[in-house]
């Protein structure tokens, strides 16, 4: 044990060893007259909680350090991946003449048909409120790809279907999917893996955002 404690202190260094070890014994002092005396020191125990308690505060430091560095922020890597993959898709939705924003609401109404989907629907899979989503819409709409209707059971909701134009594009962009997976390099257990947290991820600081805890 003894070995153990001189491993972990020596690296510290805020107590000094003798010889290797900490001070165990009280220290001899002078006074005016030259005469010595024995100075009452604590014990070992004690010497050894102060050492360790300022080993552990200097650890403490550190991790307050860390956590202002960077590439150690989550954030930044989601941000810095979210970026570089979106930046694959640009190139080749332009041959297409659609923005990302614009193709992620292309997928949800390809997934359901002739049918259509609601624009609270849509938002909701999306996660965009009504703001941003519908000049997304008037523009896939102005570009033919879309129809906007009032629903003849509900006048007060939206219902969005694809125009003949917009399900043929659903082709043109049928190898989009693996063309970026190649990209990724991720094997199949991999990308299900990083898929499955990021959704986790993703509903836990959703979660947090509501309730605050």
């Amino acid at each position: 044990m003894a070995l153990v404690r001189h491993t972990h202190c020596a690296a510290a260094a805020h107590i000094p060893l003798v010889h290797g070890r900490m001070p165990t014994g009280p220290a001899r002092t002078e006074d005016r007259r030259g005469r010595t005396s024995r100075a009452t020191a604590p014990d070992r125990d004690t010497l050894w909680a102060s050492y360790c308690g300022a080993v552990n505060s200097a650890h403490s430091d550190q991790s307050r350090d860390l956590s202002l560095i960077l590439h150690d922020q989550m954030c930044f890597t989601l941000y810095a991946a979210s970026r570089a993959v979106t930046g694959l898709y640009r190139p080749v939705l332009e041959e297409l003449g659609l923005t990302y924003p614009q193709y992620l609401v292309l997928l949800v109404l390809w997934r359901q048909g002739s049918g259509g989907v609601s624009i609270k629907d849509l938002g909701t899979a999306l996660q965009l409120d009504y703001g941003t989503l519908t000049p997304l819409l008037k523009r896939l709409e102005a570009n033919g790809l879309l129809r906007r209707r009032r629903r003849p059971d509900d006048e007060r909701a939206v219902q969005i279907t694809l125009t003949e134009e917009g399900a043929e594009l659903r082709e043109r962009a049928h190898d989009i999917p693996a063309m970026i997976g190649d990209a990724m390099k991720l094997e199949p257990e991999e990308f299900e893996r990083t898929l499955a947290t990021l959704r986790r991820l993703t509903a836990n600081v959703v979660a947090y955002g509501h309730t605050g805890a």
